[in-house]
């Protein structure tokens, strides 16, 4: 699968495993740099099985999340135009084959909120 990031902060996260360390800690950053490559091997993102693999909701956002630890997350969202639905006009994510991470840390946590 194609991987794309939002910004070089999210870029550099993923590919450099000593900021990973430093920023998410080495449990945390081990498991990015697994997701990561689970990632870059599948050919769509149905096909994710590692870290308990998931849309986001609402589908309105078309992001997907996996988990890596201490309850951090990585989450993408399809990198095609126009997005590819279903006839119930959500996500279809067997068809997406690009992607953009996204966010990278623990949403649930008010001081790590996304924009």
């Amino acid at each position: 699968m194609q991987i794309n990031y939002l910004d070089e902060k999210l870029s550099k996260l993923c590919l450099n495993k000593k900021e990973a360390e430093k920023k998410l800690g080495s449990d945390c950053a081990k498991k990015l740099r697994s997701r990561w490559s689970d990632i870059e091997a599948a050919t769509n993102v149905s096909e994710l099985t590692a870290g308990h693999p998931h849309p986001l909701e609402p589908d309105s956002l078309r992001e997907f999340s996996v988990e890596l630890a201490d309850g951090k997350r990585l989450v993408f969202k399809p990198d095609h135009e126009p997005i590819p639905l279903n006839n119930n006009n959500t996500t279809d994510w067997a068809k997406v084959t690009a992607i953009t991470i996204v966010y990278i840390g623990d949403y649930h946590k008010p001081k790590q909120k996304r924009k």
